[in-house]
């Protein structure tokens, strides 16, 4: 079991974050944002920032070319979608992509949008870390916490038929 602890300042003991997610035993905070056969789409439960989404698969695997060839055609258009919807709903430019194979979670996207306030930090990859954990520690407040609760509230609306 692994002890994680979430924006909302919950702990939780799971094996498998992705796991727990996926299947419903955890609730991020707003809901699902979208939800497809095989991927689910939510609010990273760790950093507060508006309109960071996990797109995350269903099943339980690590590795891009492990998906089959009917996930990669899901994967492609749920992820173009929930772009679509950061920059059309939130007004989001720009945002940095983020999947790494050594993860203790199943494969997932991070869809990081890039806010002004985020530049002080610096304007390169190395920079989503001190951001990260800027949110984590300086974010975690009321009313950011509403701005992030709309930002999934308006995104859900978008994507949901």
């Amino acid at each position: 079991m692994r002890r994680i602890t979430l924006s909302n300042g919950k702990t939780v003991e799971v094996e498998c974050l992705s796991c727990a997610l996926t299947s419903g035993v955890i609730e991020p905070d707003g809901g699902v944002v979208i939800e497809t056969e095989f991927f689910h789409a939510h609010q990273d439960v760790a950093y507060p920032i508006k309109g960071l989404i996990i797109l995350a698969s269903k099943r339980h695997i690590k590795c891009f070319d492990e998906l089959t060839e009917v996930e990669k055609i899901d994967y492609i258009n749920i992820l173009s979608k929930i772009r679509k919807a950061q920059r059309e709903v939130l007004g989001i430019e720009y945002v940095y992509y983020f999947y790494n194979e050594d993860t203790t979670h199943h494969f997932h996207t991070w869809m990081v949008p890039r806010y002004e306030w985020m530049y002080e930090f610096g304007r390169s990859v190395e920079s989503i870390r001190p951001v990260l954990l800027h949110a984590r520690n300086e974010m975690n407040i009321e009313e950011n916490m509403k701005d992030v609760m709309n930002a999934i509230k308006a995104l859900t609306e978008e994507l949901t038929p």
